[in-house]
């Protein structure tokens, strides 16, 4: 059974913010991912803000993605942020080092603000 994760794409400017709700596992991190680079298209000059206020729980598979999106961004001068984490996904981000890579902020706003 796949668990639930619903990702929102909105549009802020120049940012295109994914917002997450639920939780990423091996059940659907392809599938969702897939879909997240579906939605980006071509990586050239994009601004992307990963909002995880709603994401409660990632795999390490969801953090290679994350890495992953994060690296074809930077080979095509885009820029991308993360935001709003859970004090659980915030440790775990942290732990496995991505919050040295990416830059990653408490707040929508601050991100936004990076990248005006």
């Amino acid at each position: 059974m796949e668990t639930l994760i619903e990702i929102n794409k909105r549009q802020e400017g120049s940012v295109t913010i994914f917002d997450f709700t639920g939780e990423l596992d091996e059940t659907n991190a392809d599938k969702t991912f897939t879909n997240v680079y579906e939605q980006i298209g071509d990586f050239s000059d994009k601004n992307i803000l990963f909002n995880l206020a709603g994401l409660k729980y990632l795999n390490s598979k969801s953090i290679w993605y994350i890495a992953d999106v994060f690296s074809n961004l930077e080979e095509n001068d885009g820029e991308m942020y993360i935001s709003n984490c859970d004090e659980g996904v915030k440790d775990v981000l942290e732990l496995v080092g991505i919050t040295t890579i990416i830059p990653t902020v408490d707040t929508e706003k601050e991100a936004l603000e990076a990248m005006a």
